[in-house]
């Protein structure tokens, strides 16, 4: 779960630490006191975008750190398959510092990408927005929750399913491959056939353009090399050193040490014997002749040509005759190979239907269940006169996640107007209640901790905010849940109260979270109910409201934890 939030210099937040606890978090404050900046901060370090003009006025750099407890073996496995451990305690740090050249997030103090980070925070925590609920209406959201509700039948059928459209979409390509008409096959193999008997007629080898290119070289620049060997043959001429050396054997007897001279001055003249024969050897075989740099300059002429046109190397070029070898033999056999691949390809198309057919099975039998549980948690959350359905339908074609259409339909009149889509019938509260009513669900199988709503009390008051509050408790007993919201029938649920507010200190505003004691819960829940006056009947009042909600979730089931 998370443990704790760290915010530093973000927008009007100087410094804020705050604990959460397990159960249901609460948030209150007043329009404008930075509820939002809080939530935000969360998003932030978890991958969101973040834009230098969110750093305090002032300050050079704004700060986040989440800290979150891992005590789920499964999770810490999901982790170390993305390189990421908790430590011994089972404590997780993300953290995210925004600079005005950019931000950098990490995990445990490891730079991580930001493809990583989500990867890492979705196995900890589910962010609903504020505008979330309007994602009810896409219908690609419908097969997300769907196949989020019956994962465990089936994540393996949609693994099969995907593999075999893999394999349908090469098949697809390959047999497009055979799609050319017969007059533009046969250009194409007249062609092949002149780029093949052009590359073969040039007997081209590896090695070769650097050859020819250092024969060129030697026989353009012939009169300057002769030149420069010459002089180095008159430098190498050992007669001086012959002469030395008699010299010097001829005092030795004066002076024994000497003899260890007269030995080097034996092996330098050895050593430029050596090289005067070898330079000399060289100016033997180098006959210059105008037609063998012709020759020279004409082959290298067609190895560059070759090269410039098949791929830049001789080894690019041989390898693209070989493409065009087995190009050619293609086309040569292009019935029987057209053939065969729309063989392979009707084969894999029946492969792949009946991995579809196997998965929209499952999602129908599945659908039917989670139609049943949604209908009872929207009546639950005060929709008086409702039904909804889960309707599957046949894509006209193939996709990576089967071949299913999903799309949810509710009517709040039943009997006078059928279901329609969400979309048409549903406002903006029921599309919040609705995806309540989903997270209630999910509830059950979801196995990420940590669950965040950002005023779900949308559009919503009265005996339907408390069905509300309800159902936020309810999923409080299997995750840890952290709420913002207006309304005080929801904030009386709070296991936990925190509040956030706004001040001017030192002439700069800041914003401030606190945890609040019971009396101070009642004081706010006295705020949120009775406005700008607060009298002892509102108080009154207030108290009241929270020894009610206390009453309700000793009463709630406890559901089995994850």
């Amino acid at each position: 779960m998370l443990l704790g939030l760290g915010v530093k210099n973000l927008a009007l937040i100087e410094e804020a630490d705050v604990s959460f606890t397990e159960g249901l978090n609460i948030l209150t404050g007043e329009t404008g006191a930075g509820k939002s900046i809080i939530i935000g901060s969360i998003g932030l370090a978890l991958g969101a975008k973040a834009s230098r003009d969110m750093i305090r006025q002032g300050e050079e750099s704004a700060s986040i750190q989440l800290v979150f407890s891992v005590d789920d073996e499964e999770r810490r496995k999901a982790l170390e398959e993305l390189s990421v451990a908790p430590d011994e305690e089972g404590i997780l740090i993300i953290s995210k510092k925004i600079t005005q050249a950019r931000s950098i997030s990490r995990v445990n103090d490891e730079t991580v990408t930001t493809a990583k980070l989500r990867a890492v925070t979705g196995l900890l925590l589910d962010m609903h927005g504020q505008h979330e609920h309007q994602s009810l209406l896409h219908k690609q959201k419908h097969l997300e929750i769907l196949d989020e509700y019956s994962r465990t039948e089936t994540e393996k059928l949609k693994r099969e399913a995907a593999s075999c459209y893999h394999s349908y979409q090469q098949m697809e390509r390959k047999l497009e491959e055979f799609s050319m008409d017969g007059e533009s096959r046969r250009r194409e193999e007249d062609f092949l056939k002149f780029e093949i008997g052009e590359i073969e007629g040039a007997g081209i080898r590896p090695g070769e353009e650097e050859e020819l290119a250092g024969v060129c070289r030697r026989f353009s620049h012939s009169q300057k090399i002769m030149e420069a060997l010459t002089e180095a043959y008159r430098a190498s001429d050992g007669d001086a050193l012959s002469r030395a050396i008699r010299q010097v054997e001829g005092v030795i007897s004066y002076d024994g040490t000497l003899s260890g001279i007269a030995d080097s001055l034996k092996d330098a003249e050895s050593i430029l014997s050596d090289l005067s024969r070898s330079i000399s050897d060289y100016m033997e075989t180098m006959d210059f002749s105008e037609e063998e740099l012709r020759t020279a300059e004409k082959r290298l002429d067609v190895v560059r040509g070759l090269m410039a046109k098949y791929g830049g190397t001789e080894e690019a070029v041989l390898k693209s005759l070989e493409e065009k070898k087995a190009r050619l033999s293609q086309l040569e056999h292009f019935e029987e190979l057209a053939g065969e691949a729309r063989i392979q390809f009707e084969e894999q198309k029946k492969r792949l239907t009946e991995a579809c057919e196997a998965l929209s099975r499952a999602r129908k039998k599945a659908a039917a269940i989670l139609e049943r549980r949604i209908m009872e948690e929207l009546l639950d959350l005060n929709f008086l006169h409702v039904d909804f359905k889960i309707e599957i339908r046949r894509l006209p074609r193939f996709t990576e996640a089967g071949f299913d259409e999903v799309e949810f339909l509710i009517s709040t009149n039943p009997g006078s107007i059928p279901p329609r889509p969400l979309g048409e019938v549903a406002s903006g509260g029921e599309l919040s209640r609705i995806m309540l009513a989903i997270k209630t669900v999910l509830a059950d199988t979801d196995k990420i901790p940590t669950l965040i709503f950002d005023e779900i009390d949308t559009g919503i008051s009265g005996r339907t905010a408390q069905k509300v509050s309800e159902r936020l408790s309810y999923i409080a007993k299997s995750h840890q849940v952290l709420c913002i919201t207006h309304l005080p029938q929801i904030a009386a649920m709070a296991d936990s109260h925190f509040e956030i507010k706004k001040t001017v200190e030192h002439g700069r505003t800041v914003t401030k979270i606190h945890q609040l004691n019971r009396e101070e819960q009642i004081d706010e829940l006295a705020r949120l109910l009775g406005g700008a006056e607060i009298t002892d009947t509102v108080r009154e009042n207030a108290r009241e409201m929270k020894r009610l909600a206390e009453i309700t979730k000793e009463k709630q089931k406890t559901p089995a934890k994850n």
